[in-house]
């Protein structure tokens, strides 16, 4: 059974105040595996009902599945962040299935890590078109719901790159930092109460990532270090789980969390 830990609903003058995470309704983006798969585990074992978008319609199906038989709610969506009709998709599975949707959990990215004299100008294409035009479609997505609730919360997984430039991660971090200006930049746009927006930045994570490197010497290289220094998907999940459980009248704008052998 997934185990159910104690949550609360609270009420404030001017409308309802929800802390905590049961009963919240929650999308989450590149839900197939990794960070993803683990924070729809957790989230629903917590009491929230999860909405799962992923390109893998076979992965997204088996975990909803398990979710379900743990006695947690779970729907799945086939879902491609580059297609705005996509996430609009998932937004409207959410209302249509549990009746609103209380945060949108950007989690879907790639990364392609080469030198910038390679010229792999189709890898600059595909993080531009996940890592930026993906969180972009969800803000286009989610927005218009949120401000009609009175109430919503952008939780985007970003990534320590960009907080450390390096060689052959300039695309990459290049994207993850506009995700990040972007939502700073909403963040000032909206302090009527109604949005909250959360940035996390995970360093090396026990996850697929890597898997989009094209070059055989850097994946395994970075599948390495993924394999000695990663931390575990769940340890994002529990940040995640922490800036959601929070009262709406508090936003967690940004979590770093990297292993502490990471340099």
């Amino acid at each position: 059974m997934l185990e159910q830990q104690p949550d609360s609903c609270q009420s404030r003058a001017g409308g309802a105040s929800m802390s905590g995470i049961s009963g919240k309704v929650v999308a989450i983006t590149g839900a197939g595996s990794g960070i993803g798969e683990a924070t729809a585990v957790r989230l629903a074992a917590r009491g929230a009902s999860v909405v799962l978008g992923a390109r893998r319609t076979d992965r997204l199906t088996a975990l909803a599945g398990r979710i379900r038989d743990a006695g947690g709610h779970a729907e799945a969506v086939p879902t491609d962040v580059t297609r705005l009709e996509d996430l609009r998709g998932l937004v409207a599975a959410a209302l249509d299935r549990f009746g609103r949707l209380d945060v949108l959990v950007g989690n879907a990215g790639i990364a392609r890590t080469a030198p910038v004299a390679d010229l792999d100008v189709e890898g600059w294409d595909a993080m531009i078109d996940v890592n930026v035009r993906g969180v972009l479609h969800g803000i286009a997505a989610a927005l218009p719901v949120f401000r009609e609730q009175g109430r919503g919360h952008l939780v985007t997984v970003v990534s320590t790159s960009g907080l450390k430039i390096t060689p052959t991660q300039a695309v990459y971090a290049g994207t993850k930092n506009a995700v990040r200006t972007l939502l700073e930049a909403l963040r000032q746009e909206s302090t009527d109460g109604v949005l909250r927006t959360t940035s996390i930045s995970p360093g090396f994570v026990k996850t697929g990532l890597a898997d989009h490197i094209n070059d055989p010497t850097t994946r395994e290289q970075i599948r390495q270090r993924m394999r000695t220094l990663g931390l575990e998907p769940d340890a994002v999940a529990r940040a995640v789980a922490f800036a959601v459980e929070q009262p709406d009248d508090v936003e967690i704008g940004d979590i770093t969390l990297r292993p502490t052998r990471q340099d």
